[in-house]
């Protein structure tokens, strides 16, 4: 069943979900894992990897996670593994739109939910003369209106925390070369194992979509549900390093995804994540759902 055929507003749906916030968890992730793969939720015995991130989200509780999913707060974790060269600069974070001096934006940068994903609470701004200020204002509105009830699936690292808006430097990068490049580092254990490269992102409608081996050679496998990538992407020169800096930050987690990027040679963090597509994605062949289960190794609770 393709849900979002039926229900095609993804605010619609989010909304529907947080109201249904008294189910237990254990029982919407089997009914969103049916859903959303057509497959029997197994949590008794995981082996997928889709389903070890059902279990994963029940029954693994480390506060450090929450904090590493605030795209503000991870900067000071980033920073205490030493890699604060990596961090991109910021300009402000704000609790609310009202906080946000429209003067004193430059005239190029990103704006973000500090909560959100996807990428589809970002908003770049080329070119602040071409930008609708009221409509600019709006858009920061809406990531920090209250939300009550649980994250939709139901991503316990998010819920009570506060949406706020984080305002960093833009990346310059050229759509002929696929744009800023986003290189995603699948860790277990601490270690890498697979990365995503995505290139030629059109925000908000998706983006080509690649899957390799920790050795950058590109694996016969594709995201059911992501355009895949035509272009031939080059393994970055400084590639080893790249993989030190997520290995370094995905250290203390059985598992992470931690989100790099190299412009012009330059590792610029991006994100770290625990629930990769909230663990609903479906891969073709459907092999590598399990491949990826077998380097995810059960953990304890937490």
């Amino acid at each position: 069943m393709d849900y979002k055929k039926l229900i095609k507003s993804r605010t619609v749906r989010i909304k529907l979900m947080r109201i249904l916030s008294f189910v237990p968890d254990a029982w919407m992730v089997q009914l969103q894992y049916r859903l959303k793969t057509g497959r029997k939720l197994n949590l008794k015995n995981p082996q997928r990897y889709t389903e070890k991130l059902q279990w994963y989200k029940l029954n693994y509780r480390d506060p450090l996670m929450a904090k590493c999913v605030d795209k503000y707060e991870v900067r000071e974790y980033v920073k205490q593994v030493g890699l604060e060269n990596i961090l991109n600069p910021i300009y402000g974070v704000y609790s609310s739109p009202e906080e946000v001096d429209w003067d004193q934006l430059p005239d190029q940068f990103v704006a973000k939910d500090t909560l959100g994903g996807g990428g589809n609470d970002v908003l770049i701004c080329k070119d602040k003369s071409k930008l609708n200020k009221a409509e600019f204002y709006e858009f920061l509105a809406r990531w920090t209106q209250p939300v009550k009830g649980k994250h939709p699936g139901r991503e316990w690292v998010y819920d009570n925390a506060k949406h706020r808006i984080l305002i960093e430097k833009y990346i310059p990068s050229s759509p002929q070369d696929g744009g800023l490049i986003d290189y995603k580092f699948f860790c277990f254990s601490g270690k890498a194992k697979f990365l995503y490269v995505i290139a030629d992102r059109d925000l908000g409608n998706g983006a080509g979509l690649g899957i390799f081996d920790k050795e950058f050679s590109r694996l016969p496998y594709e995201r059911a549900d992501e355009r895949p990538l035509k272009r031939d992407i080059q393994r970055p020169i400084n590639y080893e390093q790249m993989i030190e800096c997520a290995e370094k930050l995905a250290k203390p987690f059985p598992h992470a995804r931690i989100d790099l990027y190299n412009q012009n040679g330059c590792i610029v963090f991006g994100e770290i994540t625990f629930f990769d597509g909230s663990g609903y994605m479906k891969f073709e062949p459907d092999g590598f759902d399990e491949m990826m289960g077998k380097k995810f190794e059960k953990c304890g609770d937490k």
